[in-house]
């Protein structure tokens, strides 16, 4: 199987690695479109949108992350990693990837102070409720007729979805111990891979 890169340019990279690691999965930090050619499927991490934005811009990642995903490469995109890979944003920046059929709302439940935990049934994760963390968490607010929803909170805010080989969560799996939807993801990119 081939390795899962992570973005390594801002926010939470390195407990994606730590846990792709403990799952015994080959995991690379992305930064240069080189590293991103060697790798199978890539996971978008959470941290500030709008700085994250920026950066790919100054690495030249735009581009070349589109064409990776459009490629039919697995791409996860976790809290801000939602709001880069949406088609278009509630909020006039930044300006997202546009890869997935969704449209995003950044900080939905507000401030830092105001971020949770809940049990979430999320559909193709087998083995009982996944405990969520939410921080500055985005929501899905639409999404388009290819788009399956995972798992939607007490509300009906669509916290996690896939289209295709894209992979989107609100919350923050590399914060807990519960690797099941780092495994979810790593079995896109084995079931590619079979294709």
């Amino acid at each position: 199987m081939r390795s899962v890169g992570v973005l390594a340019l801002q926010g939470d990279f390195a407990e994606h690695i730590a846990t792709l690691r403990r799952l015994g999965v080959d995991a690379r930090e992305i930064r240069t479109t080189k590293q991103l050619a060697g790798v199978g499927a890539l996971i978008i991490p959470g941290g500030e949108s709008t700085t994250m934005a920026k950066l790919m811009d100054m690495y030249d990642l735009r581009e070349p992350i589109t064409r990776f995903a459009s490629a039919g490469n697995p791409v996860w995109g976790t809290c801000a990693g939602l709001i880069m890979l949406a088609k278009r944003l509630a909020d006039d920046r930044p300006q997202p990837l546009g890869l997935m059929d969704i449209v995003a709302r950044r900080n939905a439940f507000g401030r830092q102070v105001d971020s949770f935990e809940t049990d979430l049934d999320i559909r193709g994760v087998e083995g009982g409720p996944y405990r969520a963390v939410f921080i500055r968490a985005p929501i899905v607010l639409e999404t388009g007729p290819s788009v399956e929803t995972l798992a939607s909170l007490w509300d009906g805010s669509v916290v996690a979805a896939r289209q295709d080989n894209l992979l989107a969560t609100s919350f923050h799996p590399e914060l807990t111990s519960d690797g099941r939807v780092h495994r979810y993801f790593v079995e896109m990119m084995a079931s590619r891979a079979t294709t």
